[in-house]
């Protein structure tokens, strides 16, 4: 079986992206798995799906991600629960941690020990889901109820008014780092990584087998997965495609998060672009984004994304397929959508 093909919407600019109903309702005409939404510091990802997925049917609805410094568990758990009764059971729930910038810059929540929260995150969420008995957690990130030194002590453990549709509803964790990508096949459905190369396969497989086994779930694994954008450029000038590639790379080797805590530049130094990314990253930072994205070597750009020729894809194509993914998340206007199917199908 090929991999599956899913849609993403991606981040708001000023304002909605042009076209996007238009591109949802060809994604799921064509057969698109899933389509998936965004947040950073501006639109929600939550509005947008519940907006656009009114009017579909069939394609599942993602969240790739929602920050959990947005939302405690318990608003997360009821958005999850409505737009899962809403669609019919089709949303996926797509959590991340974000980056120290965003969580501290524009949540006001502190970022430190990621890995712990997102455990306790996930913990509450999948207990108010069961729906078997009023919740109460006693963490070190959460507290339900809350007991802490301003807590009137009224508070009480609470069930949900709601009966979810679903009590398993699928939750993907974004996530880069090997502590990350374990803890996403530990205690979640399906990992959604950000600039996977297939040259890293091996180093990822690991990451996952580790978790698997921590998970106590002995059949995780084969219902697992893992959906990760990809961007496809095709064209007969390879290097005219790249260029269309290289200043996202740029912005997010160089560009993202500051030097020390970018985790995307750790991504591409693990590909063995270490000594790229810190140029372009000297670059990005000095105000010159032309010079940095074309610093960027096309091999750099071929491992992450898809480019050139259509016979080229195709033949670069086994590559991804041999790889612990299940889904390639697509972006691009309405026009392109019949041509990726061709292409990648």
């Amino acid at each position: 079986m090929g991999l599956r093909l899913a849609y993403g919407v991606g981040y708001w600019s000023a304002g909605p992206p042009n076209g996007a109903l238009d591109s949802i309702l060809e994604a799921e005409r064509l057969g698109f798995e899933s389509v998936w939404s965004a947040e950073a510091y501006g639109s929600d990802a939550l509005t947008p799906l519940a907006w656009w997925g009114a009017s579909t049917s069939k394609i599942r609805l993602g969240t790739g991600i929602i920050q959990m410094s947005a939302r405690t568990p318990s608003a997360t758990a009821m958005a999850a629960m409505t737009l899962d009764h809403l669609s019919n059971g089709r949303f996926i729930l797509g959590l991340g941690v974000s980056g120290p910038q965003v969580v501290e810059g524009w949540y006001g929540e502190p970022y430190a020990r990621p890995l712990e929260r997102t455990r306790e995150y996930v913990s509450i969420i999948r207990s108010i889901l069961k729906r078997d008995h009023p919740v109460s957690h006693e963490g070190n990130q959460y507290r339900l109820p809350y007991d802490g030194d301003s807590a009137s002590g009224l508070g009480k453990p609470l069930k949900s008014t709601v009966h979810p549709l679903r009590n398993d509803i699928p939750i993907y964790l974004g996530a880069e780092g090997p502590k990350n990508v374990s803890l996403a096949a530990e205690i979640c459905d399906g990992w959604l990584p950000l600039f996977f190369s297939p040259s890293e396969n091996d180093f990822y497989l690991s990451c996952l087998n580790d978790g698997f086994s921590k998970s106590g779930d002995s059949a995780k694994s084969e219902d697992f997965e893992v959906v990760a954008p990809v961007t496809v450029i095709p064209g007969d000038d390879v290097e005219a495609c790249a260029d269309m590639v290289r200043p996202m790379l740029a912005l997010y080797a160089g560009g993202m998060g500051a030097k020390g805590a970018n985790f995307h530049f750790d991504v591409f130094a693990r590909m063995g672009y270490e000594d790229v990314a810190l140029k372009v990253q000297d670059l990005y930072l000095q105000g010159k984004k032309e010079e940095a994205a074309a610093s960027i070597p096309l091999k750099m750009v071929e491992d992450v994304a898809l480019v050139g020729p259509a016979e080229k894809i195709k033949e670069e194509l086994d590559r991804w397929n041999d790889t612990v993914l299940t889904t390639l998340l697509l972006s691009g206007p309405t026009s392109m959508l019949r041509r990726y199917v061709d292409i990648l199908s």
